[in-house]
């Protein structure tokens, strides 16, 4: 399942850097997560990284994107270009 930035967030520019598949980018008011790229790092890390960095814990899953480990890793290598 896809993460997603709940309307705690802070604007501490600190999440976005993190992840390694650009998934994060500045909204209106606060940082948003594009589904279609966020592999929770699945791929790259064992931790998701933005949740890792996050001072006000305001990164949980989004129950809108429920996706299982093998979908999350199948996104990674299409969005990678990988192969297994």
């Amino acid at each position: 399942m896809a993460l997603l930035i709940t309307d705690e967030c802070i604007n501490c520019d600190v999440c976005e850097p993190e992840c390694p598949n650009g998934a994060i980018t500045q909204g209106d008011e606060i940082y948003e997560i594009e589904a279609d790229l966020c592999t929770e790092c699945v791929g790259h890390y064992e931790t998701s990284q933005c949740v890792e960095v996050c001072p006000v814990d305001c990164i949980p899953k989004d129950p809108d994107h429920e996706e299982s480990y093998e979908e999350l890793y199948s996104k990674y290598l299409k969005i990678t270009g990988e192969s297994e």
